[in-house]
């Protein structure tokens, strides 16, 4: 079973379980709660209540890490008010001793980004955090994470600073998801430069940045229509020993083909395997969308069947790109056709 579960192989690990139980081998608190993640990883979390009602069938009595994974089992199914109210309820019964782990779990859940129903969400995030230290239970650098992020999220700068320099009082280190958060939300309200700042302080407090820093801070550039700046700043992470990767590469051909600078994009396209990388769908797609903006159908055309060539499989992006590309340049048939 733990092999099954240490690589994901989560729907062999369920019937091996079943298999211990027809064995006669006496199951205990951990094997279920093994069996419950798996549950909630398959996104079944109503299974892993099932087991629940079993554990206590069989008087076991379930532990914070039992229901942290149905927590969590809820929030990945999107169903974080449900969690809330198995939070509460736990609170409310004090049946087990809550820690730091569960409150960390479900302040990422209300952290999640979303409408103004999330932002209500973050606040009752912050609620629970200041909950925390009022029971005596110290939040990780992962909670603040979380809950910084959703402050980023909903642009709630002063708060989310607030919470960086707590932080720092606390003596909890920064690490690069911390900086990398920042960085995010900055490049998403077109404050690139900014963005680019954070990065340089990370370094100066000796946090590495990685290879998602790099392209965040690209991505933002190209949101901007700054393609030198972005092309700097992959030249940058390449001369600092860092790999681009395919998203790496997506970003900046996605933004020289929404410049119109199909030309440069192409060389990027053709590069890629130079590099030991396969373009992807959404390569390909933001490839199709240049050609077809310049009225190349007939580039456009090869590059879709190289696409089918080596084996990348088409979405329902790449034909409504190839539909609206054929229409707006009067190929009518050829669109129909294809529809």
């Amino acid at each position: 079973m733990f092999t099954a579960i240490s690589y994901n192989h989560f729907p062999t690990a369920l019937p091996n379980g079943a298999l211990i139980q027809l064995q006669g081998i006496q199951l205990n608190i951990y094997t279920f709660n093994i069996a419950i993640n798996c549950c909630c990883h398959l996104n079944q979390a109503h299974f892993g209540f099932s087991l629940l009602v079993s554990l206590f069938k069989r008087g076991y009595i379930p532990d914070a890490t039992t229901f942290t994974t149905l927590i969590n089992g809820l929030i990945l199914e999107d169903k974080t008010p449900e969690a809330v109210e198995l939070f509460k309820k736990l609170i409310r019964t004090r049946e087990i001793e809550l820690d730091v782990v569960m409150y960390r779990t479900i302040v990422n859940g209300l952290c999640r980004t979303g409408n103004t129903i999330r932002d209500r969400m973050v606040d009752d995030a912050v609620k629970l955090f200041t909950e925390m230290d009022e029971n005596g239970i110290f939040p990780d650098v992962v909670t603040y994470n979380s809950l910084i992020h959703g402050l980023c999220n909903f642009g709630r700068w002063d708060e989310a600073t607030e919470m960086l320099r707590e932080m720092l009082d606390s003596g909890i280190a920064l690490n690069i998801r911390t900086f990398n958060v920042f960085v995010d939300a900055l490049t998403k309200e077109r404050k690139a430069k900014e963005a680019e700042g954070v990065l340089e302080v990370m370094i100066h407090r000796g946090v590495d940045p990685n290879v998602v820093t790099y392209n965040t801070l690209m991505d933002g550039y190209c949101l901007q229509g700054h393609m030198d700046e972005a092309i700097r700043v992959f030249n940058t992470m390449v001369d600092r020993g860092f790999h681009p990767d395919v998203v790496s590469y997506n970003i900046l051909i996605n933004g020289y083909c929404k410049k119109m600078k199909i030309d440069e994009a192409m060389h990027l396209f053709q590069e890629m395997p130079r590099r030991g990388l396969k373009p992807s769908t959404e390569t390909f797609n933001a490839i199709l969308q240049g050609l077809f903006q310049l009225g190349r159908c007939g580039a456009a055309q090869e590059i879709f069947n190289e696409m089918q060539t080596v084996g990348i499989i088409p979405d329902s992006q790449t034909y409504g790109i190839l539909l609206d590309g054929l229409c707006k340049n009067g190929h009518i048939s050829e669109a129909l056709s294809l529809f």
